[in-house]
């Protein structure tokens, strides 16, 4: 094959037919194909157009096109070195065995070899180009193994067949340009026949080239475009749904519609409207979760009894399809009605009993003892904050007695919000009927916090009791095993002490719940001869947990890592302290003197660590009359004011405007450094001028270190 014929472009287009693929996994068994053919021709060096590269699928198949495919692997120049050159020759001067060895494995005469000249000395070497191998002849091994590669859990075998995977598959389009690629995978041989709806055009359909496939398989009653079935299926239940009022689209519920239909086709219900006297969550749980429905609301917001069902054929008939649904759905519907109305005959607070018989965790006792050492916590956080400290103990005893309810039962995605309801119905005040919901939060990412005062202390106690407990008997997560999801647990408090803007001692509060751990929980745990709370090891690791997640969270918002750490190596025991703390160096970063001084606070530090490991650390107290003049009193004199100027707004934890102060610092500390040796020979001129050094390195630590600030 020329160069010219080498640097050809085509487009590329694969698709693997299958049976029904799982539509949870769809999307990411698509991406990962379409990743791993793009991997294939990257890995043989096989040119082609990257930003066209799409994931295009359906329930009935995976496919991926990509534009600009070069033909062929570009020449290959190799180089393959001999013997020395010293070592090539006898004292005739004729070759040696060795060299004519070389010479004829590479199938050349000797006079063809040449020289390689290096510090080590002179070889003899071969150099050849090999032509590149055509693509189509690769293309085969690459869809394999993109294939093979794919996150498949449990794969499965079908007939008589050894082939793995995830579906039975039945069919392979192979085309590079107008081409068919001769080749086999998964047992199947290529050819450019795909397959249309199994309904509507259950008929081979001919691929002229990649660019006509999407077309193709639209007039055969498949969009295998996800972006445009997925547009289509969210236009048509709304416009099925607009007699009646507005419908739920829940992104989530969209793509697994999506990945349900070739051809979508929305079809208007009903149910009986006696069934919204349920809680519309349940109702909406049931439709959204077990039928995959889209809900229809009126202009207030409000459920109705009208609901969208997509179906995956347009029929001659769509009042039986219409049936259909509504009969699926109306023993669910009778169902939960049923659960609602039995929960509702007995108290809330009446579960209590049940839950001392369901184990929490082993060591840490049942759901109530959890319940237990929730509400003391919550006591003792609500009073901190001007909280109503009664209603937080109870929405804590009543946080978990939703779980014993029927409803809860069926439906576990409901527990809180079910809660709430029972305890509103049951004559509880309305901060703790919230509460038994709002604690939950934030829910998932991007969830919001819980809105409510009681809410929310509810939702501290909670969480530090869970990373407490755990965390004491020795069950934090290590890699990437999180049982007990105690990650999004230490997110969601972190979360919530910062945006709620609590203002909470978090290690204390750690130790007061680690406190309550029983005693025969952390006794096995502990690496510490006996039980000593003062210096148990959980309190300590539960808050750097914190803070690692509290790092994350920042980086999300786009706090640089050295900013963080700069306020992380104070370890604050606020998290609403540390926030503003954080704001300001984030401000202060920003300042043209930051770099300057970030750089001072670094030689700072080394100057007193090295003055340390040499014993000369600095003792007592600065004498003024042996401070020097020039730069010297000036840093002296600056340091002087600035501790006059920051102690108000310290203790405003006005952090901002103490930064800004302290940048005003940077000409006094340069003229300092330029002008003064500060370890001199004379021992009392040196520990003053350390002890100088200390004082100003212990002022900017009152808010962060910015000596980190740059640092890789």
């Amino acid at each position: 094959m020329s160069q010219t014929n080498a640097m050809d472009r085509k487009a590329l287009l694969i698709e693997l037919g299958t049976e029904e693929l799982p539509p949870k996994a769809l999307d990411e068994l698509a991406g990962a194909f379409r990743d791993g053919v793009v991997a294939g021709l990257q890995k043989r060096g096989i040119a082609f157009d990257a930003a066209s590269a799409r994931a295009l699928f359906s329930p009935r198949r995976l496919a991926v096109r990509i534009d600009g495919v070069a033909t062929a692997q570009p020449a290959q120049a190799q180089e393959r070195r001999g013997p020395a050159v010293a070592a090539g020759f006898d004292a005739a001067g004729a070759p040696t065995k060795a060299l004519l060895g070389f010479a004829a494995s590479c199938g050349v005469e000797v006079a063809a070899l040449e020289k390689l000249e290096t510090d080590k000395g002179a070889w003899f070497v071969h150099r050849s180009v090999k032509p590149g191998e055509a693509t189509a002849a690769l293309l085969p091994t690459i869809a394999g193994e993109a294939l093979a590669a794919l996150p498949v859990p449990k794969p499965m075998r079908w007939g008589d067949r050894d082939t793995l995977f995830v579906r039975p598959v039945h069919w392979l389009v192979l085309l590079l340009g107008d081409a068919i690629v001769e080749g086999e995978v998964l047992g199947l041989k290529s050819d450019r026949f795909s397959r249309g709806h199994r309904f509507h055009h259950p008929k081979p359909v001919w691929i002229g080239s990649p660019a006509d496939y999407v077309d193709a398989l639209r007039a055969a009653h498949v969009l295998v475009d996800p972006d445009e079935r997925r547009a289509k299926v969210a236009d048509l239940v709304a416009r099925a749904a607009q007699p009646n009022g507005k419908a739920d689209l829940p992104p989530a519920l969209l793509d697994e519609v999506k990945n349900l239909v070739e051809w979508p086709v929305a079809i208007a219900c009903t149910f009986e409207r006696d069934f919204l006297r349920v809680p519309s969550e349940a109702l909406v749980t049931t439709m959204e979760s077990n039928q995959k429905f889209f809900p229809v609301r009126d202009a207030h917001g409000a459920l109705t009894e009208h609901f969208v069902g997509v179906a995956n054929i347009a029929s001659k008939d769509p009042a039986e399809i219409r049936k259909g649904y509504e009969r699926v759905i109306r023993p669910r519907f009778a169902d939960a009605a049923f659960f609602f109305d039995s929960d509702m005959k007995t108290p809330l607070a009446s579960q209590q009993d049940a839950l001392a018989k369901v184990t929490y965790q082993q060591k840490l006792g049942s759901v109530w003892d959890k319940c237990v050492r929730v509400a003391e916590l919550s006591r003792t956080i609500a009073n901190r904050l001007g909280v109503d400290a009664g209603a937080a103990t109870r929405a804590a005893a009543l946080s978990k007695c939703d779980l014993m309810t029927r409803m809860v039962g069926e439906f576990p995605e409901l527990q809180g919000t079910m809660g709430r309801y029972y305890a509103t119905a049951q004559g509880e005040p309305a901060e703790v009927a919230r509460a038994l919901d709002e604690f939950y939060a934030p829910r998932f990412a991007g969830d919001e916090i819980a809105a409510g005062a009681v809410a929310r202390v509810l939702a501290v106690a909670e969480k530090i009791d869970t990373l407490a407990g755990l965390f004491a008997i020795g069950q934090k997560p290590s890699g990437n095993k999180d049982p007990f999801s105690l990650r999004r647990t230490a997110l969601g408090l972190a979360r919530t002490l910062v945006e709620a803007q609590l203002d909470l001692d978090l290690p204390a509060l750690i130790d007061e719940a680690v406190q309550r751990v029983p005693n025969r929980a952390t006794g096995a745990s502990l690496t510490i001869p006996e039980w000593n709370r003062q210096v148990d090891p959980a309190v300590a690791d539960v808050y750097d947990f914190v803070l690692e997640r509290l790092r994350s969270y920042y980086a999300d918002l786009g706090v640089r890592s050295d900013v963080f750490d700069a306020v992380a190596a104070l370890r604050p025991v606020s998290l609403l302290d540390f926030d503003r703390r954080l704001r300001a160096v984030v401000e202060f970063a920003r300042r043209p003197e930051a770099e300057a001084l970030a750089a001072a606070n670094k030689r700072i530090a080394n100057i007193l660590r090295q003055a340390q490991e040499k014993g000369m650390a600095p003792t007592g107290s600065i004498d003024s009359a042996a401070i020097e003049g020039g730069a010297e009193a000036n840093l002296e004199h600056a340091i002087a004011n600035a501790i006059e100027a920051l102690e108000p707004l310290l203790a405003q934890h006005r952090y901002v405007d103490a930064l800004a102060r302290l940048a005003t610092l940077r000409e006094p500390v340069d003229g300092f450094f330029d002008g003064v040796m500060v370890m001199v020979e004379g021992p009392a001129q040196r520990n003053n001028r350390l002890l100088m050094l200390d004082r100003l390195r212990r002022l900017f630590l009152r808010i962060a270190d910015v000596s980190v600030l740059g640092a890789k």
